[in-house]
């Protein structure tokens, strides 16, 4: 039986054909009607691929392929949006993507030859394939989906949150550089539409204005004199200080930081009224300046009890316990007032994941030292976490039960101590001694 060698492909993918080897078994050659009769068939094969590749080509919005990512492996995708490649060819496209087993954040644009195409699904009508996975799922599956989409988008209906998709779907900024770092972005955010040209802007790390060169920026620093955020520092522990804003007094500054959370917070709003708003921004401080670390924001007057609004730790700065010492603060505040605080909803995941390690990790420490022997007003009052917050938290560590009409917490040694095991270490410690601080209320 005849064997014929793999032919040789050249890099635009067209296969070599006039100089393979044909062979019989035995080493002699076939007649030469049988090697014409391999090389057309050969040359079939190609043309088909290539003309099935060209008639697949662009691809279109809505289709399901995979896709080589950063760890060289493929992952399925679905093409979010397409634009065609400056200088191309009539089928030369990137194609921005969402990974479908990872956060939004991590969507990207990709160029062709990352995608699979042998591995195209065809494109189906949403709906229909919203309908056909929901029924393969399992009640806790879809319970799961549910939970994440609430937790959000809660304060969106099912139109707006159409719009809200449609309108952030594709990042229009993939980088920024802010002090000595260049930061790849995760989300889409509202900048001026004079910047949407821009793939990376430049800020000034002390007062978030943002450029499209790096030489006005080089331009703007000569001219900066600030060294810090603008507003009042009340708060230094060796390295670490914290500056209290008023949106109303830095209005630019405010809305600068503003845009720049955005890029790295998938469902917050944007409030272009800063006025109504306290940011407490987080420096790590060296001779140089004080650099940002991440910020909270609070209203100054909130009927629902928030004493937090919008909370993030700037990715080069992630893992190192600051965001769980942004909340802590954020409490020691709460107390200052005299009041119990929330967090203002929906949560961002990373600041859901940050709030459920603070509650339960600052619990459970009261509770062991208490021997359970405490009510959840009392762990109200000592730690101004909101009643229902510590009752979902600890039903969610099953310490607490429900008899006779009340809620009853039970602390097993050994359980705290496994519990505190599992949630990990603490965050940066709030010296509350190094704390200068007067509520809003009472400045006057």
């Amino acid at each position: 039986m005849g064997s014929i060698d793999t032919p040789a492909v050249e890099e635009n993918g067209s296969t070599q054909t006039p100089d393979a080897t044909y062979t019989n078994g035995d080493g002699s050659s076939p007649p030469p009607a049988a090697a014409d009769s391999a090389i057309a068939r050969l040359g079939n094969e190609s043309f088909r691929s290539n003309k099935r590749r060209s008639s697949m080509l662009p691809l279109e919005v809505g289709t399901r392929v995979l896709c080589r990512w950063r760890d060289v492996k493929f992952h399925l995708v679905k093409v979010i949006e397409r634009r065609r490649m400056q200088c191309g060819g009539p089928n030369d496209y990137e194609y921005y993507v969402h990974y479908t087993e990872f956060n939004r954040r991590l969507d990207e644009w990709v160029r062709l030859e990352q995608l699979d195409l042998a591995s195209v699904e065809t494109v189906v009508d949403e709906k229909v394939e919203d309908k056909v996975t929901s029924l393969k799922m399992t009640r806790h599956q879809k319970r799961k989906i549910d939970e994440t989409h609430v937790e959000g988008h809660e304060e969106l209906d099912a139109a707006s949150l159409r719009e809200h998709e449609e309108f952030t779907k594709v990042k229009n900024i993939a980088t920024i550089e802010l002090g000595r770092y260049e930061i790849e972005t995760w989300y889409f955010s509202p900048f001026p539409p004079e910047c949407n040209d821009s793939l990376k802007l430049y800020f000034c790390e002390f007062c978030l204005n943002f450029m499209k060169r790096k030489e006005q920026l080089q331009r703007h620093m000569r001219k900066c004199d600030l060294k810090h955020p603008p507003g009042d520092e009340i708060y230094r522990s060796g390295t670490l200080s914290m500056f209290e804003v008023d949106g109303k007094k830095n209005k630019v500054y405010g809305q600068n930081l503003c845009y720049l959370a955005k890029l790295f917070l998938d469902h917050k709003t944007l409030y272009y009224d800063v006025d109504l708003f306290l940011f407490y921004v987080l420096c790590e401080c060296d001779d140089r300046g004080c650099h940002m670390v991440g910020y909270f924001s609070k209203e100054k007057h909130s009927e629902e009890s928030y004493n937090l609004a919008c909370i993030l730790t700037l990715p080069p700065y992630q893992r190192k316990g600051y965001g769980k010492f942004l909340i802590a603060f954020s409490y020691e505040l709460s107390k200052k007032e005299g009041k119990v605080g929330t967090p203002e909803r929906p949560l961002s995941d990373l600041g859901l994941l940050s709030y459920r390690g603070y509650w339960t990790r600052v619990l459970l420490d009261i509770l062991k030292k208490h021997k359970g022997n405490i009510s959840i007003k009392e762990l109200s009052d000592m730690t101004a976490i909101k009643a229902e917050d510590i009752l979902a938290t600890l039903q969610g560590l099953e310490l607490i039960q429900y008899r006779k009409g009340q809620h009853v917490i039970c602390a097993d040694p050994k359980v705290l101590d496994r519990h505190l095991k599992a949630a990990g270490r603490g965050g940066l410690e709030v010296d509350v001694s190094k704390l200068i601080w007067t509520p809003y209320k009472e400045q006057g």
